[in-house]
């Protein structure tokens, strides 16, 4: 059974920075798909950054590209969202997820972590 655990979350002043974790167990990482997504109150869920261990790719979307970056440490099967420059509308629950890269949808989901951001 695939668990995905985030971690780091937290309060900051605005221009400060976190690094969220993302520890998966069960998970085969050579076919697998991770990424980041937040969901701020009332708004959608939003896709930040993508990392692929199929093949070492890392994408950051636009939103917040510039100012997060994603890696990962295969020998300890974490994910990582170093965010820099954080702004009060960066507030949100963050949530770590996977899926089989071969698939569309995201299978696994971690509980999120809560990051806030004060100005």
């Amino acid at each position: 059974q695939v668990h995905l655990v985030e971690s780091g979350g937290g309060l900051v002043q605005a221009g400060g920075s976190l690094r969220l974790s993302c520890a998966a167990s069960g998970l085969s990482l050579s076919s697998s798909v991770m990424a980041w997504f937040r969901q701020a109150p009332g708004k959608e869920r939003e896709l930040l950054a993508v990392k692929a261990w199929t093949d070492g790719s890392t994408h950051v979307l636009g939103s917040v590209r510039g100012r997060f970056t994603i890696d990962g440490d295969s020998a300890e099967s974490t994910v990582y969202l170093q965010m820099n420059s954080l702004k009060p509308e960066d507030t949100a629950v963050y949530y770590c997820a996977a899926k089989s890269g071969v698939k569309h949808d995201w299978d696994y989901w971690g509980q999120g972590t809560q990051v806030t951001v004060s100005s």
